[in-house]
């Protein structure tokens, strides 16, 4: 017999003191995209499987639960990425002419985690800007990428900037068929350089010493004077490198490095991207860049460029949250101790009514200090 209490692998709770630290640094993020302009939505759990899924978004089907609904026999799908559904909103319903600032904030659900010891239901908070083509809105993204990592104090945050669009322009210009692209962009991505050779054997020069170069781009500001040197200087990829240049050039304490061969998203992205990392996790914590025309489906191909992170994983790389002690009050409606108790919760403290017979449960309140009447009146004490 199965226990009651069991959750499925890679499901889990969010307990004391940690929901409180989640909920605290959620906050502390859409205040800080509010203040650059993001307008919060909050979009449905389930959706219909061809509005998840369309386009790029496919990427997402192994990952996706799929349901039948029961109203109209139709598939739907609990949303694995929050990132199409804001697609469908700046698409289809807010229809602006203009640019678009999104956030988002709430829980996916994956149909495996994606490595190890990570959790299938990650908490992924966000923001996408959509209606801008240039590197500004990649320069903004990034901008609020790199605050958001120094406003959750992630300790040895880095970030590391790539270009699909530069990958796509080397592999078209080298002829490379569909599936021979697909087959190389999976060989960088793990950096499986045997693979990289062996995929681009039959490639003409100058694009195979180009796409064999790729895995060795990584480092600072001088892998672009390296790039530039050993990749074709055809016009898109010095746009491509000229892109990365400028970001790279966005300060905030935070490192910001360079890998070419730190592609995703194959059916997604098709220019710059990010990656964030927290020092000892081989895992981003979080990913973005740009991905136009994704709202094509939707009846509206526009430019989008956004990121988001994962609040689960955040609160895994942080110190142990520190236990908020509150004050305890007796169960007593006397008007003046009813009042300094309604007066102490408005100025953030935490009050628990320790209700009749529980006295001897008092230690499992979490609270340090306690309210006795006196002859001045109600007063604080500690707890001894």
């Amino acid at each position: 017999m199965i226990a009651a209490w069991l959750l499925p692998e890679a499901i889990e709770d969010i307990l004391p003191p940690y929901a409180r630290a989640a909920e605290d640094l959620r906050r502390r993020l859409l205040d800080l995209f509010d203040a650059h302009g993001y307008d919060l939505v909050c979009p449905p759990m389930v959706e219909y499987l061809e509005s998840l899924l369309t386009g790029a978004a496919g990427d997402l089907d192994l990952q996706t639960y799929k349901v039948v609904d029961a109203s109209s026999g139709r598939l739907m799908g609990l949303r694995a990425d929050i990132t199409p559904q804001a697609c469908r909103i700046d698409a289809h319903l807010l229809n602006r002419h203009g640019v678009t600032r999104l956030c988002y904030a709430g829980p996916v659900l994956h149909t495996r985690s994606s490595g190890f010891h990570t959790s299938r239901e990650p908490f992924q908070i966000g923001a996408e800007l959509f209606g801008h083509a240039g590197m500004e809105a990649d320069r903004e993204i990034l901008a609020l990428l790199l605050s958001s990592l120094a406003l959750a104090a992630i300790p040895d945050a880095r970030v590391s900037l790539g270009h699909v669009g530069l990958f796509r322009e080397l592999a078209h210009s080298a002829g490379l068929a569909a599936q021979g692209t697909e087959a190389l962009f999976a060989a960088l991505k793990i950096k499986d350089v045997p693979e990289v050779v062996r995929l681009t054997d039959a490639t003409p020069d100058p694009w195979r010493t180009a796409l064999r170069a790729l895995p060795d781009l990584y480092g600072g500001p001088e892998i672009l004077r390296r790039a530039a040197d050993v990749l074709p200087p055809t016009h898109a990829v010095r746009a491509a490198l000229g892109e990365l240049e400028r970001l790279m050039q966005l300060e905030n304490g935070i490192p910001v490095s360079l890998d070419l061969s730190d592609l995703r998203g194959f059916a997604y992205h098709n220019g710059v991207t990010f990656a964030a990392y927290a020092g000892g996790q081989a895992r981003a914590v979080a990913l973005g860049g740009r991905y136009d025309g994704s709202g094509a489906v939707f009846g509206r191909s526009r430019p989008a460029t956004g990121f988001s992170l994962d609040l689960r994983q955040i609160l895994g790389c942080q110190p142990e949250p520190v236990i908020r002690n509150g004050i305890l009050a007796p169960c007593n409606n006397d008007a003046a101790l009813l009042a300094l108790i309604a007066e102490l919760r408005a100025g953030g403290e935490r009050v628990l009514v320790e209700l009749p017979g529980q006295e001897q449960h008092r230690h499992e309140a979490g609270c340090d200090r306690v309210l006795q009447r006196e002859a001045a009146g109600w007063q604080i004490k500690p707890i001894t």
